[in-house]
């Protein structure tokens, strides 16, 4: 059994699946990872389901988003929304692996991860990160490739709240501004291949943001990976 300082850094119950209890094995099961995590077809640039054969989304062919690529590997449901809340909200930073496993396994991740010069964490603001103790979005990006990670390039500049309440507009409108790069360090962004990672994408508004930051910094092209995203458009 691993020293009482390892494992709280590890799922509990590493060797139950956290679904449905099978023992032993794995955090999640194969037999769940086939049940719960089925390739699904999706845009290119904003992640959202599609029919197979299509490429890009009616929306982002009329509003083009600022990403040459975006990548989720599930839907925030079930079991994914409830592993992320013991992930995030309960100090079980160690589903960073088993997390970042799921990612990497969805159709063009790998792929985006070999092309991509850095990957940067989207950065949590500094009361969040007090109150959490580390940043999701840093661990998935060290377990993707913790040789391109750049934890310190992209920065939040201001406190936004919470944006769950609000509609896609006023997302957009609260994230306005809010992300930007390391001033001394943004020369090492000018012609790199960025790939954002972050744990869930919803409206997109904050990977869009940091986008936007990101590209006036230089950077040649700039993708996203989540792990989930939300499948219902917003408004």
């Amino acid at each position: 059994m691993p020293p009482a300082w390892m494992q709280r850094w590890m799922p509990a119950a590493a060797s139950r699946c956290a679904i449905c209890g099978a023992w032993p094995a794995q955090p999640l099961c194969d037999a769940c990872v086939v049940r719960f995590a089925r390739p699904c077809h999706r845009c290119t640039l904003c992640a959202l389901p599609l029919p197979e054969g299509v490429a890009v989304c009616g929306a982002c062919l009329q509003r083009p988003p600022p990403l040459d690529a975006c990548h989720a590997a599930v839907a925030y449901a079930y079991p994914w929304s409830g592993l992320l809340a013991r992930f995030k909200f309960n100090g079980e930073p160690g589903w960073a692996a088993a997390l970042a496993q799921r990612m990497t396994r969805a159709p063009g991740v790998a792929q985006e991860i070999a092309r991509a010069d850095l990957l940067l964490p989207m950065p949590l603001a500094p009361r969040r990160l007090a109150e959490r103790g580390f940043n999701q979005a840093l661990l998935l990006a060290r377990a993707l490739d913790r040789d391109k990670v750049e934890a310190q390039l992209l920065l939040r500049l201001r406190e936004t709240g919470s944006q769950t309440a609000l509609e896609r507009k006023a997302r957009e409108k609260n994230v306005e501004g809010a992300f930007g790069v390391e001033p001394l360090r943004a020369g090492e962004l000018r012609g790199k291949a960025v790939l954002l990672v972050d744990d869930v994408m919803t409206s997109g508004a904050s990977l869009h943001a940091a986008a936007r930051a990101v590209r006036q910094a230089g950077a040649r092209t700039v993708a996203a990976v989540v792990l989930a995203r939300t499948d219902a458009p917003q408004a």
